[in-house]
Order: structure tokens, then sequence, then C-alpha cells
């Protein structure tokens, strides 16, 4: 596909420029006899190609994949589940790779785009030649910090990526979640307006793997992520809730499935290169992580009545692969009536073998008894999900209930979310096809308001996050919807209460001597970030 021959041809250049970039500070230049100014000679969007890849994790070694999307945010929302004794989302206990993943990842990401940013300010090498790569970076800047702040709470903002300024700053301050959410959407709401269709280009629509330089799809990106942290504040800052929600219904939101967010992938140039690291982590003979699926998501899936399939939800056996075996990449196969809708089973959550064991009556071979992820979407080249317009749908038919930002017609909005949630799953793989009949099926079975509509939006807002687990993690604890029955195995961190946000790195409580004075604390998993109710 043309983006990833973009990426095949300029990706060493990148891993180069960026191993400069991300790996030294200031005196280690010095140290290296390497001239700081040398980095000016690098294109900026070998960078911005490289800071959207790990976005989705395409660049690193599945680290974040496996230790924060799989075995921490997946389970905790009950999306899947597992028998092992020391999974941190689905036990409640705290293993500090599950905690360094993101925090590590994402800084690493943003000295990247921080070199953007300076370099394309008033003070770079390229003001002014590069308005759209520069605004699609703040853009891309914002959501690295909302994921960080979402998880951990206060995190160094502010100060953030100035190791390598003339000042260096080592060691940054942290600043309170309060104070920079109003900064992101500040920056969304200033980022996506300049975007200029008729600006010029400068190499932007060769270097952006995510909408190959169109503009008005990035405005959509742009407007669509403020509505997402316009509602995520919305419990403690109505006023700035209806701002920000006004503002981006006014921009231009997401419409459709081809507005959809996404980092395609591609099965070279080589192993670990340009590859979603959620596949690197499920595949058999790669990372070979089991993708059992959670008791909770199952018996959701399959409707009021287990014995009948007539009021399923649609998604089952798009979302389930079957009861079956993968010995190999190549090879799925099922147990005898492991693809009937009717058979498919979930794990609960919370319990090891012995405990399984007790539960079912029976020793639990596990493949043989549970439904599993389907391997059609954890394929090497498969895409990876940042925002879809389900998400923007159902925070429009939230905010309409709510009365938040003008938001009106709540019921079409959810309506129009649940269709393009069940029918967005086709990008993984054209055999996974919900009709609009189906659609319409499930609408009239379970039709909008015959419920609470707050809690019918969480539901399918919880759904459909499958895959996106990191999101579906942060919005759970900000709508409590599905009401989730929390896990209490032995010896685990919350005392039998939902994990409400993840600890700080070992490294980072031990090395910067500002983490004292800025950071969420207590540093546990039962203490809730700003937007939670927390501090």
């Amino acid at each position: 596909m043309k983006t990833m021959d973009y990426i095949n041809k300029t990706l060493y250049t990148a891993i180069i420029a960026a191993f400069i970039m991300v790996g030294c500070n200031e005196q280690e230049f010095q140290d290296l006899d390497i001239n700081p100014q040398a980095v000016n000679e690098i294109d900026l969007n070998f960078l911005f190609t490289r800071a959207e890849l790990e976005l989705s994790d395409g660049e690193s070694n599945r680290f974040l994949s496996w230790r924060t999307y799989l075995l921490f945010d997946a389970m905790a929302i009950q999306h899947t589940a597992s028998q092992g004794t020391a999974v941190a989302g689905d036990k409640y206990f705290h293993e500090f790779e599950n905690a360094d993943a993101l925090f590590n990842f994402s800084y690493t990401t943003l000295r990247n785009v921080s070199e953007i940013l300076k370099q394309t300010g008033p003070e770079g090498y390229d003001a002014g030649n590069k308005n759209n790569l520069r605004q699609a970076t703040r853009i891309i800047k914002a959501l690295l910090f909302q994921r960080l702040t979402d998880q951990y709470g206060n995190v160094p903002y502010f100060e953030a990526g100035q190791a390598t300024a003339a000042e260096p700053i080592l060691f940054p301050n942290y600043d309170p979640q309060s104070a920079i959410y109003p900064d992101l959407l500040r920056e969304l709401d200033e980022a996506t307006a300049a975007l200029d269709a008729n600006g010029l280009d400068e190499g932007f629509s060769g270097a952006d793997i995510i909408y190959n330089g169109d503009i008005s799809k990035w405005k959509k990106f742009g407007y669509s992520l403020m509505l997402r942290l316009a509602m995520r504040v919305s419990n403690v800052d109505q006023a700035m809730a209806d701002t920000y929600v006004s503002k981006a219904i006014a921009g231009g939101v997401m419409q459709s499935n081809d507005d959809n967010a996404r980092i395609p992938h591609d099965l070279g140039p080589s192993e670990w290169q340009n590859q979603n690291g959620l596949s690197r982590t499920v595949a058999p003979g790669d990372g070979g992580e089991t993708t059992t699926l959670s008791k909770t998501l199952i018996d959701f899936l399959k409707g009021a009545d287990p014995n009948s399939t007539a009021d399923d939800d649609p998604r089952l056996m798009i979302i389930s692969g079957g009861i079956a075996a993968w010995p190999t990449p190549d090879e799925w196969i099922p147990y005898p009536g492991g693809l009937d809708p009717l058979n498919q089973k979930g794990m609960p959550n919370g319990y090891d073998a012995a405990g399984l064991e007790e539960f079912e009556g029976f020793p639990v071979v596990e493949e043989e008894t549970y439904s599993r992820a389907n391997p059609l979407f954890f394929q090497d080249d498969e895409p990876f999900m940042l925002l879809n317009v389900a998400e923007v749908e159902f925070h429009l038919a939230e905010a309409a209930v709510r009365g938040i930002g003008g938001a009106t017609d709540a019921q079409t909005h959810y309506e129009d979310g649940v269709r393009a949630a069940m029918q967005m799953y086709t990008m993984y793989d054209p055999s996974l096809v919900v009709t609009d009949a189906q659609v319409d099926n499930y609408l009239a079975t379970y039709p909008y308001g015959s419920r609470d509509p707050e809690e019918m939006i969480g539901e399918q807002l919880w759904v459909s996050y499958f895959l996106n687990w990191m999101e579906g993690y942060n919005n759970y604890r900000r709508t409590e919807f599905p009401v989730l029955i929390p896990t209490n195995f032995p010896g685990n961190e919350t005392g039998g209460t939902f994990p409400a946000r993840v600890r700080y790195p070992q490294g980072e409580v031990a090395a910067n001597p500002n983490f004292q004075n800025g950071s969420t604390q207590p540093d546990t998993y039962t203490t809730k970030v700003w937007w939670a109710g927390g501090n």
C-alpha cells in the first residue's frame, strides 16, 4: 500500500534520527563528540511517520501492547480473562512492567514530537514551511498526554520533552491533571483550527500514514478527540465540557467509519518493524499470549436469553473466534461445537486454575472450555484503532442526554453509534460483516430508552472499545457502565475494588526529585484521578 511503501523506504533513516533524538540528552551529545545541531539536517517528516507508528506500538518490541493493553486494560474492563495468578488487570496485582510500560514508552515518543514542534516553531529551521505537519503533531501530542494523564493522574507536562533544549530540563515538574486537561483542550482547539488544506504540504501527505495528508479528516480527528476529552471532564467541570463539546460539534466531528483514525501496518520490511504490536503479543510462535474472552463480555453479547440466538448481539461471532486451538499462526482448529453461538462461553475474571475448577465443577482445559478472541484481529499487518465514529456518536448521545454543549437527538446518535460500532470490523477482514438488517433487528430487540439511556450508552461504548482497551479502561472509570463486579483474588492491591489508576514506574519514583511534590498521591491503585473525583 502507498503509506507502507513510504515507511519501508524511509524507516531506516527515521530510526537513526530517532536514536539520536531519543537516546541522548545534551550532555550525552557532548560526551559522544556529536554536534547537537546536526539534527537540523534530518527531515522532520521521518520523525512524524515514526511518531504515528508509535501510537500503535508499531515500532517497539510489543511491550506496551503486551503489558498495558492486554495484561492490564483488557482484563480490568473484563473483555478478556486469565487464570494466571500474576496478571495485573485480572487479579489487581502490581506488576512493575505493566506500570512502567505506558509512562516510559510515551515520554520516549514525546521527545521526537517535541523536536518536530521545536523545529517548526518560530525559531526552528523549518519555521513556516510545515504548518500541517506542526498542527497534526500537536494533535498527536494531545493524544499521548491524554493517555498518560488518564492512566496515572498528575504527570510531567509543561516541562516535559525539554531534555535537549538550550537549557535542558532533565527532571521536569509534575503538573496536576486539572491543569493539564484545559491546556490539552486549548491545544486541540488551536491546532485543529490552524490545519489548512490550501497550505504548503512539504511532504506531509507522504509522511502521514493515518490519513495520507487529508486535512478534512485530520480536522474531524482533532475535533473528535476534543469531544472525547471534553466528555472525560464532564463529571467534574461541566462548564469546560460545555465549551468544548460545543466547539467540537461546530468544528465538525467524524461522520462515518471512513473517518476513523487508525494506524496501518504491514508484514515488513522485517520482523518487528511496521507490525501491529497486539498481533505480535498474541499470535502463536511469537508472543502467544492467550486472549480468552471474559464471561462478562460473552454474557452481554449473548443477550437476555442465552438459550436463543434471536436476541444475540451480531458481534458475538465476530469478536469471538469460537472455542478453538491455535497451534500455529495459520491454524485455527475449533473443538466440536466450538463455532456454535449457543456454545460460546467466557471465563469468569479473578480465578486461578483451582478456582475455575471449583466454579465449573470440573478440571478446566482453557482452550477447550472458553471462547477466544477472533484470530483475524491478530495478523501482523492488521490496523490499530485510535478513535472512531462510534465513540463520537456515543459521546454525542450522552452529551444530549445530560444537556452538555448543545448536543441534541440522543436516540439518533445512539443508534448511529451502534450501527457504526457493529459495522467497523471489515477493516480487519472482509468476512466480518454485520448487515443493516442485523443492526435493525438488534435495535428493535433492545430499543433505546428501554432502560436508563446513560447506562445503555455506557454499555455500548464499553463494547466498542474492544481492541482499543486502554481507552476502554480510561472511559469506564468515568461512566462505570456496564456495572462490573470487581475481582477479589487473595493478596490483591485494591481490597477487591476496581483499580482507579496505574501506579508510577519505579525508576521515576526513585530518580525524579520532583516526584513527591507533584505526583498523584498516595501512589496506589485506589487513588482516583481528578476527572474521576480525585484531587
